[in-house]
C-alpha cells in the first residue's frame, strides 16, 4: 500500500487529474477515519479529531496550518471546543488530487504525535 504521508507534493494546475477513484478507495481502506463527502459541487475528504478541550484542538489546528503553508495548499479547517474538523480538496481542479491525499496523511501524523 502507499504510504501517502512519505510522497511529494506537486504544484496543482486547474488541468491537473484528480486522484484515481483507486486512489482514494486505498487512502481511504487504510486510513478509515477519513471519509469521502461531495460537497459544493466537489468531492472532498475530511476527518473530525477529537480533543479533550478548546486548547489542545488550537494546537492540532496550528500544526495543520504549519503542514498546510509548507506546501502551499490550504484545507478547510473547523476548530470548537473538543474537535478539529479538517476537509481537503483541490480547489483549482474542484475535486481531490493525490496532493489532498499526501497532505491529509501528514495531519494524522501530526495527531498521532500529539496524543503520544
Amino acid at each position: 500500500m502507499t504510504n501517502y504521508s512519505e510522497k511529494i507534493c506537486e504544484a496543482c494546475q486547474p488541468d491537473a487529474d484528480p486522484a484515481t477513484n483507486e486512489e482514494i478507495i486505498e487512502f481511504l481502506s487504510k486510513n478509515s477515519d477519513w471519509s469521502l463527502i461531495q460537497s459544493d459541487d466537489a468531492k472532498k475528504i475530511e476527518r473530525i479529531y477529537k480533543f479533550k478541550n478548546f486548547r489542545d484542538a488550537l494546537e492540532f489546528t496550528n500544526l495543520v496550518g504549519e503542514v498546510a503553508e509548507s506546501e502551499g495548499h490550504h484545507p478547510q479547517i473547523i476548530t470548537e471546543w473538543g474537535s478539529v474538523l479538517v476537509r481537503w480538496w483541490s480547489h483549482k481542479i474542484g475535486n481531490i488530487h493525490v496532493n489532498d491525499l499526501i497532505l491529509a496523511a501528514r495531519c494524522d501524523q501530526r495527531f498521532e504525535k500529539l496524543q503520544a
